[in-house]
């Protein structure tokens, strides 16, 4: 009897590290609000917490002017790609990514490449992604997403990354709940990252409360906040 209750105690303990150690992160860069509304669809269908990414030089217009500010970005990073100094500086991340064991990276394509400030995030934090299951979404107008793979396997090449990546461009965008539902089955989420709970859910607003239970109306600043219900960070 007291063996029987030993065994018991020790597989629920098992099972409290293993839920524990089996948690989803999506880590998000969006310019346009198409990345953020891949990801308000996306958390939608998977327990994850959120991450969202931000340029540490606020107001800028990388599409100006024929995209100059965006391609200047971009070119830096190619000609020095292992030098810090290449990449734009971004907000402060606070989060260690040693609590997940799949890392979700949604991100927007900037002229067939990773978004310049997804690629300082990497760039910095991409280590601590080694030996975990990482996925990739990248929004884009229409254009292929190959160099945008291309950069995140440059920038986290030690990971274990889902079968497919999810492509979600204009044409679609407004079909993306469907798009992450088939790819989450097709990478066989559940299965790959231990976590048995895939829901499928229609798609609603997102609503945006302070600790207090009021109702934001405009995007908030860094803090905690309850979206849709769920606790998140705000970087």
């Amino acid at each position: 009897m007291k063996r029987n209750f030993i065994v018991m105690i020790f597989s629920v303990l098992m099972l409290l590290c293993t839920t524990a150690s089996a948690k989803t992160i999506v880590v998000y860069y969006s310019y346009t609000n198409n990345c953020r509304e891949i990801v308000t669809t996306l958390t939608s269908l998977i327990d994850a917490d959120v991450l969202e990414i931000l340029p540490a030089e606020k107001g800028l217009k990388y599409e100006a002017n024929g995209y100059a500010l965006g391609t200047q970005l971009l070119n830096a990073i190619q000609t020095a790609p292992n030098d810090a100094s290449s990449y734009p500086a971004i907000d402060p991340v606070t989060i260690s990514l040693s609590d997940y064991s799949t890392i979700i990276i949604v991100t927007p394509l900037w002229w067939s490449q990773m978004a310049a400030p997804m690629q300082t995030y990497l760039f910095n934090y991409g280590g601590q992604m080694a030996g975990k299951n990482v996925g990739l979404i990248v929004s884009s107008a229409s254009s292929g997403i190959s160099g945008v793979a291309a950069d995140c396997k440059r920038l986290v090449p030690d990971c274990n990354y889902f079968s497919e990546n999810l492509w979600v461009n204009h044409s679609n965008h407004s079909n993306r709940a469907s798009l992450i539902q088939n790819w989450l089955t097709a990478v066989n989420y559940n299965t790959v990252t231990g976590i048995n709970e895939t829901r499928t859910t229609a798609l609603t607003p997102t609503r945006i409360y302070d600790l207090t239970g009021k109702l934001l109306k405009q995007k908030p600043s860094k803090g905690i906040y309850i979206v849709n219900g769920k606790k998140r960070i705000i970087e």
